[in-house]
């Protein structure tokens, strides 16, 4: 097995990251543990700490993605595994996450399996809409885009750390990121079990920016798959105005003209973010 090092974000946990880093520790004691407290008012270093992890502190909480980011900055392991420190990841399923590593995957990631993974009915449907818009946009199929509990291979990982927000869906830009650039993706399912402790995620707020990113990282990704589709249906919407203004009027109107040209700006738009895109992963795709 390569070097491996763990990576656990966490803020406010003192319920629970105890008893995930001696989990880590049981299953995989010759791992590098390394718990990123993002600004905790808790015990949640202290009790890390005590439990045998390296404990990196924020002073104040700057979000899950910058504690990944950190985290992913201060390990030697070769191997990067991210887990959440409220006890929803099972430790005895990381395993099975290096061993499809070790099959030659560049990421791993544990799907959540079944609605009772799931913090609610709610979460279970925006989840369900997230990855269905990723797995159009990327052409793959997309089981759990903003699953946390996955391995990744450190060095590739480290190439998109510019990419990855603060907040809590740097899952979303990291997946697709990989893909983006060929990395081979994998998702094995894994049983999630019920948070210790209160939830940080504002599913109004965090699902509307969840949404926003997907967007945004989608014209990263293939931004013709966007560009391409709003473009027609201006250019449509033109054609079917131009038809009724004609037979009612014999007139071809200034807002015609406004809508083909809005589909011929959006479709040249879409063609230039396409070869941005494909010069902004030149390098990765060499590696």
């Amino acid at each position: 097995m390569k070097n491996l090092s763990i990576i656990i974000p966490a803020k406010n946990e003192e319920a629970a990251i105890g008893q995930v880093v001696e989990g880590v520790r049981q299953h995989l004691p010759d791992a590098e543990i390394i718990v990123v407290d993002d600004g905790s008012t808790d015990r949640t270093a202290e009790i890390a700490s005590e439990a045998g992890a390296t404990v990196e502190r924020h002073p104040h909480a700057l979000g899950n993605g910058a504690a990944v980011k950190r985290g992913a900055r201060s390990a030697a392991g070769e191997i990067l595994v991210f887990l959440d420190g409220d006890g929803q990841h099972n430790p005895a399923d990381i395993p099975r996450l290096i061993e499809r590593m070790e099959a030659g995957y560049d990421m791993v990631v544990g799907a959540r399996a079944g609605r009772k993974s799931h913090a609610n009915s709610a979460r279970l449907a925006a989840n369900g809409a997230y990855n269905i818009i990723a797995s159009i946009v990327t052409g793959h199929t997309i089981p759990d885009l903003t699953s946390g509990f996955r391995a990744v291979n450190a060095t590739k990982f480290r190439k998109y750390l510019y990419l990855l927000p603060n907040g809590f869906s740097y899952p979303t830009t990291i997946t697709m990121a990989f893909m983006r650039s060929g990395f081979p993706v994998e998702f094995i399912y894994i049983e999630a079990t019920k948070r210790k402790g209160q939830s940080h995620i504002q599913p109004l707020h965090d699902g509307l920016r969840f949404l926003v990113i997907i967007f945004k990282v989608a014209t990263l990704y293939a931004p013709l798959k966007l560009f391409l589709p709003t473009s027609f249906c201006f250019f449509a919407v033109a054609i079917s105005y131009y038809l009724y203004t004609y037979t009612t009027r014999g007139q071809f109107t200034n807002m015609s003209l406004l809508m083909f040209s809005a589909a011929v700006i959006i479709f040249l738009i879409g063609l230039i973010s396409e070869q941005i895109t494909a010069l902004n992963y030149k390098d990765q795709d060499k590696t």
